[in-house]
């Protein structure tokens, strides 16, 4: 069995490692800059091979010729995708004997596309799973071969529950690679009427609104506190939310019910208890900091800076 390991994100990462054995190239994306400076940084999947005697590939496009070449001249048995950030074409999925196997992070039909890990979250899904699949000229439209499902817990992040799924799918593909590779294996066709999609995040549905409820911004934190990271714009300029929790306090929108033991803010039905905040430009500070900092007292609303 020869494997070509198509993947990037680190839910990509445990699958890889699982399939170590038979993998006899890796494809990722290329070094992109990341950080305060933009130094050039790998994907996690390019960091977890250093070391392996494999090669790595790294196309802008896996429509270039002279990639899909290599590819071929592998005679791979199967492609196996998870979370690699283009749509293959179907040149590349015909390189292999089985061509294109993915392992996606919702149970399809649900959630095709780019972001389903953050988009059940803030939809309020109660379970979510790993889809192992045969891949087609579609996005996240081929056969189904196998499912497994998983509860969401209350206070789950996405980091957290991409943690969780990514070992689901290691153990998914593992249980199953070896029917694949040998041609026998289910394989069954998604019904399109019950599709629904998750598209790419956008950088402004990370921001929290007081104007909203606070159990909707919670789910908006949960999906979007690590990327591209959760905030709210206040009187001061914005503040990266880091860690909150819900309350049900009842109080005017952006107001400061209670600042000791921690700094607590109304929404329109509820409220957010700020437990680890960013002020732009500044270090990690509790809410109790912050609110001291800026000298936040109970009945301060945040969006003008005075009592309500």
């Amino acid at each position: 069995m020869k494997l070509v390991y198509v993947g990037t994100s680190r839910f990509a990462v445990p699958a890889l490692l699982a399939l170590r054995p038979h993998v006899c190239a890796v494809v990722t994306q290329p070094d992109r800059p990341a950080g305060r400076r933009l130094h050039l940084r790998p994907s996690p999947v390019k960091e977890a091979v250093l070391g392996w005697r494999v090669p790595v590939l790294t196309p802008e496009s896996c429509r270039n010729p002279e990639f899909l070449r290599a590819i071929a001249d592998l005679q791979p048995t199967a492609l196996v995708v998870a979370s690699y950030g283009q749509i293959l074409p179907l040149q590349l999925l015909e390189c292999a004997e089985r061509g294109g196997i993915n392992l996606h992070a919702s149970l399809l039909p649900k959630l095709r596309g780019a972001a389903p890990i953050q988009r059940c979250l803030l939809q309020g899904e109660s379970e979510t799973g790993v889809t192992l699949m045969q891949m087609d000229r579609g996005m996240d439209t081929g056969d189904i071969i196998a499912q497994e499902a998983t509860a969401i817990k209350a206070d789950e992040t996405a980091s957290e529950l991409e943690s969780r799924l990514s070992r689901i799918a290691a153990s998914l593909i593992e249980k199953w690679i070896s029917r694949i590779a040998a041609g026998d294996y289910p394989r069954t066709p998604q019904n399109d009427r019950d599709a629904t999609y998750a598209p790419k995040v956008e950088k402004s549905e990370a921001e929290i609104s007081f104007l909203r409820p606070a159990a909707e911004e919670y789910r908006r934190f949960r999906a979007f506190t690590e990327m591209p990271g959760a905030f709210v714009r206040t009187v001061w300029g914005r503040v990266k939310l880091l860690e909150v929790r819900p309350r049900p306090d009842p109080a005017a929108p952006g107001e400061a019910i209670r600042t000791s033991p921690e700094l607590v803010v109304a929404h329109s039905e509820g409220a957010l208890s700020w437990l680890q905040v960013a002020p732009e430009g500044k270090k990690r500070m509790s809410g109790l900091e912050f609110a001291n900092g800026y000298r936040i007292q109970p009945g301060m609303n945040l969006l003008h800076g005075k009592e309500n």
